[in-house]
């Protein structure tokens, strides 16, 4: 080889322009362009080269009309995914370390936050259909309202969580008996316990939801990573304390909880009032009530709370036929839980990114953009996704060693690891579903949503689980049936353009 050449190809790169290299955008644009070229292209040339080419959608759009670069992108992907991966981390600490506890217990945090998890899907809609809304505004350039729409949705997120708190400190103990009354006494007793503690954390988590939404309309996922990152630190260090130390049980991981989530709704509510942003709170826009802004924020958020919630309650009901497979199929189950939270993790991480992009998008008419941002982010999930997932099936096996389970359990729980299913089907069933909501088409994925959950997941978990005596595996095997018809329907209805039509601040 000519020692020369090397020298000669640096030579030719260095004349170019840099933005005229394939993964520019990647690339920190404030360095001096040969500290880019040496420093950086060359070691992830090809890799940016490839990424740009799997990611790009066929139909382009004019430069001027890409208001979300790669660098934007990825700035604002990597935090979300870091924010969801630590608080999906969350659940699986209080699982792993309530195991020690006995399966009784693990078993009772596992019901419990199933049906807890309805209501915080009805906090996640909420915040979502203010997301819908603030991020149009700012891609309208409507300051005004998109820090009125801020005000609006932290005042009835409020409102709405104090009263779900009240409900549950009245009628815990029926609630849970009227879904798992099937259940050993020691494990209802646990449910008892953990759910009361929750529950007083339902307004900070709404807080939460509310502040973050509005940061994340921002674009600025890097300040609701920290947050999240500092909770988790908080939540972690009690679950050990509160179970290795004070022996406290089902109670040791509820009390951290509680303390990490208030500690967030805190912070991020203070963070809101900052003027500096783009977007921020002032108390007159939150102490008062304009019902068309309300309006607004409920016409996405209600459709949204409607799918979510019913989805959860069906969840929450089909826990009763899991309770009747036994004390082993449901603390496998549980465990199991725990796992598909972190497969779907990507998924619903990059889904939240949707809403800020083709929000903005929609709200500044460029329907053309829109479709672009959904087709470029869908790949990108797609991606993602694929090797997540294909990560997590990896060390599932090593993972699973550290759970206090019964070899029975144990064994059980790899079983119902189904990422395969979860990598092929939640980008569309999930992250695309987001898409259509930001655009302002949520009818038309409740009613997908609310078919597809009582035609397969319910329908079908019958089927499989109890006549085909296939126990949780029957209901997982459900579960997957109901993503792959979610899939196929938001995928045609994304196709059909129709979604494109929907105006939400017009």
């Amino acid at each position: 080889m000519n020692p020369c050449l090397p020298g000669i190809f640096l030579y030719e790169i260095k004349a170019l322009d840099a933005k005229e290299l394939p993964g520019y955008n990647f690339l920190d644009k404030n360095q001096s362009q040969e500290g880019v070229l040496f420093g950086k292209i060359f070691p992830f040339f090809a890799m940016n080269v490839l990424l740009n080419k799997i990611i790009e959608p066929k139909n382009q759009i004019r430069e001027e009309q890409k208001v979300f670069s790669n660098q934007a992108l990825k700035i604002m992907l990597v935090p979300l995914f870091m924010e969801q991966l630590l608080s999906v981390l969350v659940g699986v600490a209080d699982t792993f370390m309530v195991s020690y506890a006995g399966e009784a217990a693990v078993s009772g945090v596992s019901l419990v936050n199933m049906f807890n998890t309805v209501f915080l899907f009805l906090f996640s809609a909420l915040s979502a259909g203010g997301s819908v809304v603030v991020s149009q505004y700012i891609g309208s350039r409507e300051k005004e309202k998109s820090s009125l729409s801020a005000g609006q949705l932290v005042m009835i997120s409020a409102l709405f969580s104090l009263v779900l708190m009240a409900v549950i400190l009245l009628l815990n103990r029926r609630l849970l008996g009227l879904l798992f009354g099937e259940v050993e006494g020691d494990v209802m007793d646990a449910c008892v316990t953990y759910l009361r503690i929750s529950a007083y954390s339902y307004p900070a988590i709404a807080i939460y939801n509310a502040g973050a939404a509005i940061y994340r309309s921002m674009g600025k996922t890097n300040v609701t990573m920290y947050l999240s990152l500092a909770a988790n630190g908080i939540n972690v260090a009690g679950n050990a304390i509160g179970v290795f130390l004070l022996h406290a049980g089902v109670a040791g991981v509820a009390y951290p909880s509680l303390i990490s989530r208030s500690f967030s709704g805190v912070v991020i509510i203070i963070l809101c009032f900052k003027k500096s942003n783009e977007v921020y709170l002032v108390w007159r826009k939150i102490l008062c009530w304009k019902g068309n802004m309300i309006r607004k924020i409920l016409g996405i958020a209600v459709p949204n709370g409607i799918e979510n919630g019913l989805f959860q309650l069906i969840k929450v009901a089909l826990s009763s036929i899991t309770a009747l497979f036994g004390t082993i199929q449901i603390a496998a189950n549980g465990v199991a839980q725990s796992f598909w939270s972190v497969a779907a993790l990507m998924g619903t991480a990059l889904g939240l990114a949707f809403i800020t992009v083709i929000g903005q998008c929609m709200g500044a008419g460029d329907r053309q953009a829109a479709d672009y941002y959904m087709r470029k982010l869908l790949r990108i999930t797609f991606l993602a996704s694929v090797v997540w997932n294909g990560l997590i099936l990896l060390i599932s096996p090593m993972v699973l060693q550290g759970y206090a389970l019964s070899p029975q359990a144990r064994k059980l729980t790899f079983v119902l690891i189904h990422n395969i299913f979860n990598a092929l089907f939640y980008p569309l069933s999930g992250a695309l579903s987001n898409g259509l909501r930001a655009a302002g088409d949520v009818k038309f994925t409740m009613y997908v949503s609310i078919f597809s959950t009582i035609f397969c997941r319910v329908v079908f978990s019958v089927i499989f689980g109890i006549w085909m005596n296939l126990g949780v595996i029957g209901v997982a095997f459900a579960m997957c049936l109901d993503w792959g018809l979610r899939a196929l329907l938001f995928w045609i209805r994304f196709k059909k353009g129709k979604w494109k039509e929907f105006r939400v601040i017009g």
